[in-house]
């Protein structure tokens, strides 16, 4: 079909809208409205909805709209918006479309010419952004990083020299893991925040080094993190930090990568490997051939590459 069959006979629209991250109070007048007016609401949790859908005396009838079902669903939903149907489009939180299956709806609709308006809110991404006191002129939201092992690793050293600050999305069960392998591939020193529970009761921020963050999430936390994390200033030092190593060269860069694979070993050592597993997996860690790791072990040690190579 082209667009002009299937544009919508009535006055059928998609509407994404924003939805408090934590306090009920945070939702818009417009969102109110839209959400009262609404022929069909398509929620992520229809149980979680339901609770705020009940706060403010909205009776709408819900059908669930998630990452499982985003295919058959969405055209399901769609098809609705081009009879005439009015569709609001909610998260469990925040503003659909962010790190959640409404990015596709959307897609779908502008691909089919169906009217799709979006109603500004909440997002947890830009309040823990300025609530971090880092730098808010450029920055990169990266959402969840990967969960395939080789994909994560090659993200994070891919940030590691972003010059941007940094916004990422975690599960408060990752969120310790991700806040050391973040520390060995960007410094020690590179400031951060985290940020959990925002709006409500118990909303807290952490802010500090990534070393200092890694020591304080030792018992791990609970809810669901933000983590907000100063960029490279291209000179070997984070922004706003002070002086720093500049790094120039290949000798620098083999510095840099001495200092992370003997970070990532002592801290292995510390969590019960043995000096030869832990070098062993940090190595693969970091992406680096075996010989390759014992030379930079080497460097690191002020030993040069004529000193006998560890089996």
């Amino acid at each position: 079909m082209n667009q002009a069959e299937e544009s919508p006979s009535g006055a059928g629209k998609l509407i994404v809208c924003a939805t408090p991250i934590g306090n009920l109070e945070d939702i818009t007048l417009r969102v109110l409205q839209a959400l009262k007016r609404a022929d069909l609401i398509a929620a992520e949790d229809t149980r979680h909805t339901r609770k705020l859908l009940s706060a403010y005396d909205i009776h709408v009838p819900l059908t669930s709209y998630h990452e499982h079902n985003r295919f058959g669903k969405g055209t399901e939903i769609l098809d609705k918006v081009a009879a005439g149907a009015v569709v609001a489009l909610v998260s469990d939180a925040g503003l659909p479309g962010i790190s959640d299956p409404g990015e596709d709806l959307v897609r779908q609709c502008v691909e089919r010419g169906l009217p799709v308006e979006v109603l500004p809110g909440p997002t947890a991404s830009l309040t823990a952004l300025v609530l971090s006191g880092l730098p808010t002129g450029r920055f990169v939201f990266e959402g969840f990083l990967p969960r395939q092992k080789k994909e994560y690793r090659e993200r994070i050293a891919s940030l590691a020299r972003e010059e941007r600050t940094l916004i990422i999305y975690e599960s408060p069960y990752r969120v310790r893991d991700t806040v050391k392998d973040l520390r060995d591939a960007f410094g020690g020193e590179r400031k951060a925040a985290l940020i959990r529970e925002l709006t409500k009761k118990y909303e807290e921020v952490r802010r500090g080094t990534l070393d200092e963050l890694a020591l304080s999430l030792q018992e791990g936390v609970r809810g669901e993190c933000t983590l907000v994390v100063a960029g490279f200033d291209g000179q070997g030092q984070t922004k706003g930090t002070g002086e720093g190593e500049q790094s120039e060269g290949e000798e620098e860069s083999d510095t840099e990568k001495a200092r992370r694979l003997t970070e990532r070993i002592r801290i292995l050592e510390t969590e019960g490997d043995d000096h030869k597993s832990a070098l062993k997996k940090a190595a693969q860690e970091l992406g680096l051939p075996r010989r390759e790791a014992y030379r930079l072990k080497l460097l690191h040690e002020g030993k040069s590459d004529s000193d006998e190579i560890e089996k």
